[in-house]
């Protein structure tokens, strides 16, 4: 797995690629930890090139939304496809979590 991170209108977007488990799923938590230290509280996860996620990735998600909620921050997902799709869907976390299709559109809900 690999997290490019990059900037808009002080909104961070964290681009993942490859597959997110138990083994690098705290690489998530981690990068979102560091992000709320610095008082960056805005964040789009793009999943795009996400081929697969596992319970693990899904906690780390779960944990960082719960952290970044705590000074009013907010984590918005975008590009949800296939069978990552299909893990936020039997999980019922599409009413948990805010997913767009668009970068703009996320990027609009702050």
């Amino acid at each position: 797995m690999e997290i490019t991170q990059r900037e808009r209108d002080a909104i961070v977007i964290l681009d993942i690629q490859g597959e997110i488990d138990l083994y690098n799923a705290p690489e998530i938590k981690d990068t979102i930890q560091k992000l709320i230290e610095e008082q960056k509280y805005n964040i789009i996860i793009n999943l795009e090139k996400v081929s697969y996620i596992d319970s693990s990735g899904i906690g780390a998600l779960i944990s960082s939304l719960s952290n970044l909620k705590k000074y009013q921050g907010s984590l918005k997902i975008i590009n949800v496809y296939a069978s990552v799709k299909k893990v936020f869907e039997l999980t019922k976390l599409t009413s948990f979590f805010e997913i767009f299709d668009s970068e703009d559109e996320a990027v609009s809900k702050f």
